[in-house]
Order: structure tokens, then C-alpha cells, then sequence
């Protein structure tokens, strides 16, 4: 039996191309355990992840809004969205090609550019480019010059889930003169429930299969050094209780996790492998992260302000967690780093897996 894919009307949106009011229409993938994924033509949105957990009780385990009105208002947050055409942070909103420099939009503080800038792909309107047998393929054009960025950029995001739970999405890019592109995700997940806050995140425990980090300033910009994680709150090689671990970062200047993880020994791999495990223990719930990537940026919503969500649920800080696989932050201005370079001739590509589970727990052991 296949996947089964609806599709209806989510709302109206200004596109902020054309200025022009839109439809977007929403599209939600069906399996036949009994989980769901709904993504949206906004910003490529991850808009709801519908689980069971171990007692076959059904939750949204991904935060959202119910409306386009709810995604606009809380723009900063990057709730769900598709992030480009540079995730992460561009320094001082530069960066040097055969030395021309490259100007870049500066959104944050104007002083630095994150997730591709005043107007990203998380904010844009992609046109469906068809509904396949398990999913939804979006596409959107960057066109020349947008944010700073030269060339014009041709995407492709391509949403699929199957029958073992499995939510995978595949990301393309194509430009017609040379570029910068690093793709990801911003979906916001709570195994525990989308609503949970933050005591269900403390219940949480985490593993991401990395020695080193990339290591940062206070303003989470690259200087272009990888840490180790030895001996330091980042260690995660081993599964961590993020209620034990968090209170660690109260006297950091960043008051949790924020940090790319160098995972894959910091190359780009031909196919996805293994490289996170999150696991919830009293619903049994789990999610494993699969990708070809060589960083996934771990972040802990430290700066989330309450936001009201779907369903009249409240999100707080450190009520979430986000797993961004991805190429590391501010890559352009820091050789060392695997490129983010594409040239015309070339199609970037980039994998990643959310494999949901349900595990067999004996929650009489799990102490909070």
C-alpha cells in the first residue's frame, strides 16, 4: 500500500517577489503506522509531523502554526523552514572571490547575515513542481543579485515518507554563474509533544556522533578553528539528559546549544549515514538523523520569546530542539571548511533523513 498524499488550501500570502496575494496549499504525506507530515508551499515548511508514541497515543512532535498569519509574525523564529540560499551565518555579511568582495545583506544587527538574509527561502512562496507516490517536490528560483548573492539559483526540495517512518528530504541546487549555496532545515521538534515546553525537552536524551565542533565568538560567527569536544558540555558522543546538561550553559554567554557539530569527519558523504539519536523515554519516542552532510547545527530554542502556536500550545525557551544538517556556517570565508562553492557546471545536493521510532522502554528505569 502506497503513501498517500492530500493536498487542500492552508491560507493566503504575499509573496515577496511579486508582492502578488497567493494561495499556498498545504500537502500531507499518510503512511500506514499511523504517522503523518504535513509541509507547506511557504518557505517549504515542515508544518506538522503527526507520531505515535509507545502507547499508540497520537501527538504533533513539530512545532507550527495553524495559519500563514502565525509563520509571518514570527519570521525571526524560521519555524519549519526551508533555510537559503545560506544557512547559518555569513561574518560581517561579506565574503572574497578572486579578490572581488561579495556584499551580502546584513539582517541581524546589521552586522552580520543569517539564513540568507531579509527575505531567505524560508519566506518565499515555491510552486509545486508535482505530488510523487510518497511526497511533494517544491521549486523555487533565487533570481540574480537576490540578498547580494550572484547568479541565479534553481531549487528543488523534495519531501518523502515512508512506511518505516522515515521522513526524508532531498535538497538541489543549479545556478548559472559561480555562487554560494548551503541548504537545511529549521524544523523545531519535541518528541515529548509539540506543547510539552520545557520540562518534556529536559526529559529528552541526545547523541550526536562528533569530536569536534566549530568554534565560534560571542557572536556564534566561525573564526575558523574546530574544538574538541573532550571534556566540555559538548560532548554528546554518548547519550545525555538535556535536563542534566543545560543548566551546565547558565553561566555561558550562549545559554545552550548553538553549535555545528563536525559529524561525518567533516566531509560530504555518498549516501546519508547515522549521526544523531534523540530519545524521549517516557513516550518511547525517537528520532535518528541520517545525512551526508559533514555539520548538523544543534540549537536548543535559547532565544526563543513565548510564541503561541497551533492548537493554543505556548513555545518557550528551551522548549524545542532543532537538528540543521548542513555544510559549516560562514564556510565561504574560511578555506579550510568543506566549499559551499557551486559553479554552473555543478548541481548541489544534500540528504537528510528523520528516521522516527518508537522504542521499547521500561519507563519503571527512566528516572526524571
Amino acid at each position: 500500500m502506497s503513501v498517500t498524499v492530500e493536498e487542500k488550501n492552508f491560507g493566503l500570502a504575499v509573496n515577496p517577489l511579486t508582492e502578488a496575494r497567493e494561495m499556498v496549499r498545504c500537502y500531507t504525506l499518510k503512511n500506514t503506522k499511523g504517522m503523518s507530515v504535513s509541509v507547506i508551499q511557504l518557505g517549504a515548511i515542515i508544518q506538522s509531523i503527526m507520531m505515535p508514541d509507545g502507547s499508540k497515543k497520537l501527538d504533533d512532535v513539530c512545532l507550527g502554526f495553524d495559519d500563514v498569519a502565525g509563520y509571518v509574525t514570527n519570521k525571526g523564529a524560521y519555524i519549519g523552514g526551508t533555510l537559503g540560499r545560506v544557512a547559518n551565518r555569513v561574518g560581517n555579511g561579506e565574503y572574497t572571490v578572486d579578490d572581488t568582495t561579495i556584499n551580502v545583506t546584513k539582517n541581524i544587527q546589521d552586522q552580520f547575515q543569517l539564513h540568507g538574509g531579509f527575505v531567505g527561502f524560508d519566506s518565499v512562496i515555491w510552486e509545486v513542481v508535482q505530488k510523487t507516490a510518497d511526497g511533494v517536490v517544491f521549486r523555487h528560483e533565487s533570481p540574480h543579485g537576490h540578498e547580494g548573492y550572484p547568479g541565479t539559483v534553481t531549487c528543488q526540495v523534495t519531501y518523502r515518507l515512508d512506511h518505516e517512518n522515515r521522513l526524508s528530504i532531498s535538497f538541489e541546487a543549479t545556478t548559472d554563474r559561480q555562487t554560494v549555496v548551503n541548504l537545511s532545515n529549521h524544523a523545531y521538534f519535541n518528541l515529548a509533544g509539540h506543547n510539552s515546553g520545557a520540562r518534556g525537552l529536559a526529559e529528552h536524551t541526545v547523541e550526536i556522533s562528533a569530536s569536534e565542533i566549530v568554534e565560534t565568538d560571542n557572536s556564534q560567527i566561525p573564526t575558523g578553528n574546530l574544538t574538541l569536544v573532550t571534556g566540555t558540555p559538548f560532548d554528546l558522543r554518548s547519550p545525555v539528559v538535556l535536563g542534566d546538561r543545560l543548566p551546565q550553559f547558565e553561566d555561558r554567554f550562549i545559554k545552550g546549544f548553538d553549535n555545528c557539530f563536525v559529524i561525518n569527519g567533516g566531509q560530504v558523504l555518498r549516501s546519508t549515514v547515522k549521526v544523531a539519536k534523540i530519545v524521549h523515554p517516557p513516550s518511547g519516542r525517537s528520532m535518528e538523523v541520517w545525512t551526508d552532510q559533514p555539520g548538523v547545527q544543534f540549537y536548543t530554542a535559547n532565544n526563543m520569546a513565548t510564541i503561541n502556536g497551533k492548537k493554543g500550545a505556548r513555545y518557550v525557551r528551551h522548549g524545542s530542539f532543532c537538528m540543521e544538517t548542513e555544510k559549516f556556517p560562514d564556510a565561504m570565508n574560511h578555506p579550510n571548511f568543506p566549499s559551499i562553492n557551486l559553479e554552473p557546471n555543478e548541481t548541489y545536493r544534500h540528504e537528510v533523513v528523520y528516521w522516527f521510532k518508537v522504542e521499547k522502554i521500561c519507563r519503571c528505569c527512566y528516572k526524571k
